[in-house]
């Protein structure tokens, strides 16, 4: 059984993600949020295996906790809920731990897909929505003379991450940050995809990272500052 707990300001969203997941087998909605200041606590007492997330609420907003239950051991697994053509904040999400997102008019069959990959602990993201994403974060940093994540700090810091791989490790990286599927990194590094996954697994350790899409961005900040 998953255990989700659905934090969204909008009352009406609520409502119809509760009745939706309803139908859906080995899913229990076990609490609602109408703020990520209620998440925390909500999370302490029920204890589920993911947070379906809005980002824009009042008090404090979904990547800022994200950010604060990501940074607990054994936290669950957070999808954040956006619109993506407008939702300025998809990546700070993302960076802060978020498994991957979804938009608020996404199928319901295909939600609940996407709850049980993120729940397994799959990011939510096709390899073509993380070049999107990369692709929107240049072109939005470009807009602002390149003063976010492509500064000479977080590229050193990138940078730094990056150095303690080793070279396969680095390579597979590498793909990742290119939206590659494992399957597709596995023919091109003429590895297979078990030992592709195993690298990655490796990498997220060693880089304390929670997902793949933040090794993306780590070789997107490593690379912007060369």
């Amino acid at each position: 059984m998953i255990r989700v707990l659905l934090a969204d300001d909008d009352p009406l969203v609520r409502s119809a993600l509760r009745l939706m997941l309803a139908g859906a087998d080995g899913v229990e909605v076990v609490a609602e949020a109408a703020d990520g200041a209620e998440v925390l606590s909500l999370v302490d007492a029920h204890k589920p295996d993911l947070v379906l997330m809005d980002i824009r609420m009042p008090t404090v907003d979904g990547i800022e906790a994200t950010r604060l239950l990501r940074g607990r051991p054994r936290a669950p697994q957070i999808v954040v809920l956006t619109t993506f053509q407008t939702d300025e904040y998809v990546v700070s999400a993302l960076r802060a731990g978020a498994a991957g997102f979804l938009l608020k008019h996404t199928p319901p069959a295909e939600i609940v897909a996407a709850l049980r990959r993120a729940a397994a602990g799959e990011p939510v993201l096709s390899p073509s929505v993380t070049q999107r994403l990369i692709a929107q974060v240049i072109a939005d940093e470009d807009d602002r003379g390149g003063t976010a994540s492509g500064d000479s700090s977080a590229g050193a810091r990138a940078r730094a991450q990056l150095d303690k791989l080793g070279d396969r490790e680095r390579e597979v990286a590498v793909a990742v940050g290119e939206g590659k599927t494992n399957a597709e990194i596995a023919a091109e590094l003429y590895m297979s995809v078990p030992t592709v996954k195993a690298h990655v697994s490796h990498i997220l350790a060693k880089l304390d990272l929670t997902n793949r899409v933040q090794i993306a961005l780590t070789v997107y900040d490593a690379s912007r500052s060369l």
